[in-house]
This record gives structure tokens, C-alpha cells and sequence, in this order.
């Protein structure tokens, strides 16, 4: 998820201390000596940003590891995956972060991920989260969250009482969304219609679309509008308010919970097939599911960790609604409705 839309690499190079790795790795890849301590991740611009968990997650990974966590922000985690795709012949990246539920059973057929089940994952990782992303170790959850429409309360249109509400015309030019084919929250966005609307969202978007504002590209770009006052709507995450109640005490934004349900948003990681290095991928992979990884993500992700025992902070306990119902819909119907959707907002 979350904050800041600028590239970020995070490069601490020190001395090995109790791990030495070899100059060369997987299959016929061979890398010099700097690069066999380094694991490159491919991810999203609120991950890898100044406001993310990247920063912290480098230097604790550095300090348990003596491995350098090198982050390249590709955008949002749609155009990571699209990168990794690009590059599937030569991968450059190790390890891919971000690619959700919405997205899963695509990155699995597309042949850039290779299986691997990070040290205790079956033990720190509940069932239904690791279902969620394709129950085969392709992919692995590291966070979770309802998608959730936030909505500024000293705006001066009521309160959406369901997502039918927003087709209403009080909301004209209202809502920021993010484009689906660049965007997990755009995607989830699709998923949420679909799932609630069933086979009537064309209408469903076709009387939406006066009120849309903007379908911005990444979810840091269009939670950056909705921030900066352009419109009293957008799509985010039900863990919103505690953002705003930790850092800035204001019950000014709310999380929005529907009574039709919501639609969950699990995001994973998963090993590049062929990654020039596997070893200190895998040994990446292993630390990002620990104690010490996860507790970075609350603050930071402003998700729920996938380590049950990561203690979370009061202003979630406070001031994040948990949806009561959980929505599903097919993946192979969201690919259809987002083709459908796009070609009815390009009318």
C-alpha cells in the first residue's frame, strides 16, 4: 500500500559477517561478488517511498544479514508485475512484493514466479490468507486489508451509505479511483463492483462514470489528490483512520463500512523464476515473514500483518473498521469487467 511516489533505492553495503555467498547462483547466471550480496526487489512506489516500510525493512535486513535490500519502485504493484514480465527471458529482480489476490492466478500463469515456501510460513501464516494468493507457495502473503472508500467528513455532500450511493448525482466529479491496469486498489475497486453488482456493473459504471473525478494511475498519486482537497472521495483502505488518528489525532477522514460487504486485499511476494540471486532471495524471503519484519508494517503499510504475533497499535484497535463480510468474485470475471469498464469510461 501506502505513501510517497518516487523511486527509492536503499543500498547498505557492508561487510559479511556470518554468511558467505558464492559469486555465482542460479542456473547459467553468473554475478560478481557485490551482486551476490545484494537482493533486488521489485515493488510499489508506498512500499519503497519515504513514507513506506522500506527504509526500516533495508536497514534491520542489513543488520540480521549483512545482505544489501536494494528497492526499485516500478509505480504500483500492477506495473511491477508487468516489469517482471517484460524481463521474464533476463530477469533483473530477485523478488517480486505487491502482487495481490486480484492478480495472483495471472502472475502464476505468466511464468515469472518460481515456488518456494519461506522458513515457518505454514506455521506464521493462517490458511485462509495463504488460499487467498493460490495456496502453492508461488506467492506468499506478507499483508492484508479490506478495501475501503474513505470520505472526507468536512466535505459538504452526505455521507455514501453503500456503494450503489456513489452512482447518486450528489456525487458528480466526487471520486478519485485508480486505473485498474496500473493499480491493485483501481482493481480491487472492479472486484468490489462485480462481486456486489453481479452481471449488471456495466450499468453499475455506466452510472458512475459522471461522477468520477479521475482515474489516477497508482494509489499514492490518488489518495495525493484526495489529500490535497480535489474531491471528498476515493478509494483506499479501511485502516485509513487510524493513519490519521496516530500521526495527526483527526477523526476528519473515515473508513466507510458498507453492509453489502467488502473486498478483501491480500498482497504477497514471491521469487523471480531464474533470479540472478536465489540464495539471498530465499534468505530475504525467509525474514520478511519474522517478528521483527512485520512489526515495520502497521506504521508503515498502515495493513494488518500476516505474523499473528506482531502486536498492533492502539489507533488500529480504536480507529479501523473491520468489515463484517468479506466479498470473493472469480479472477477471470474481474479480467473481463476491467476490459469492459475501461472501454465504458473511454465513451
Amino acid at each position: 500500500m501506502r505513501k510517497s511516489n518516487f523511486t527509492s533505492l536503499f543500498i547498505f553495503i557492508i561487510s559479511i559477517s556470518y554468511l558467505v555467498l558464492g559469486t555465482s547462483c542460479t542456473k547459467s547466471q553468473k554475478i560478481s561478488e557485490e551482486r551476490a550480496k545484494e537482493v533486488v526487489v521489485y515493488t510499489y512506489d508506498s512500499f519503497a517511498g519515504e513514507w513506506g516500510p522500506g527504509a526500516e525493512l533495508s536497514k534491520k535486513f542489513n543488520e540480521a544479514t549483512g545482505l544489501t535490500l536494494t528497492l526499485i519502485d516500478c509505480g504500483d504493484a500492477v506495473q511491477a508485475y508487468n516489469r517482471a514480465v517484460l524481463e521474464k527471458d533476463s530477469p533483473q529482480a530477485d523478488v517480486i512484493i505487491g502482487i495481490d489476490n486480484n492478480l495472483a492466478s495471472k502472475a502464476k500463469a505468466s511464468g515469472i514466479l518460481e515456488s518456494y515456501k519461506p522458513k515457518d510460513a505454514d506455521k506464521i501464516i493462517s490458511v485462509d490468507l495463504h488460499k487467498a494468493l493460490c495456496s502453492d507457495w508461488s506467492l506468499t502473503p506478507y499483508d492484508y486489508n479490506h478495501f475501503s472508500m474513505v470520505f472526507d467528513t468536512n466535505s459538504n455532500v452526505p455521507e455514501p451509505k453503500s456503494i450503489e450511493d456513489l452512482t447518486n448525482e450528489v456525487y458528480a466529479k466526487k471520486i478519485i479511483l485508480m486505473d485498474p491496469r496500473t493499480s491493485t486498489p483501481g482493481l480491487g475497486f472492479i472486484s468490489w463492483t462485480v462481486a456486489v453488482m453481479g452481471d449488471k456493473y456495466e450499468d453499475y459504471w455506466k452510472a458512475l462514470k459522471p461522477n468520477i473525478l479521475t482515474m489516477a494511475p497508482g494509489w499514492s498519486a490518488g489518495y495525493g489528490l484526495f489529500t490535497d482537497g480535489e474531491a471528498p472521495l476515493v478509494i483506499s483502505y479501511a485502516t485509513d483512520t487510524a493513519y490519521n488518528v496516530e500521526y495527526e489525532n483527526s477523526t476528519r477522514l473515515k473508513a466507510i463500512v458498507f453492509d453489502e460487504g467488502h473486498i478483501e486485499q491480500v498482497e504477497g511476494y514471491g521469487l523471480i523464476k531464474n533470479a540472478p540471486n536465489e540464495k539471498a532471495a530465499k534468505i530475504f524471503m525467509d525474514y520478511f515473514i519474522t517478528e521483527e519484519a512485520q512489526s515495520i508494517l502497521p506504521l508503515t503499510q498502515w495493513m494488518y500483518p500476516v505474523n499473528k504475533n506482531v502486536e498492533l497499535p492502539d489507533s488500529y484497535k480504536t480507529a479501523a473498521p473491520v468489515p463484517s463480510k468479506t466479498l470473493y468474485v472469480n479472477e477471470d470475471e474481474v479480467d473481463k469487467a476491467v476490459d469492459n469498464v475501461m472501454k465504458i469510461l473511454a465513451e
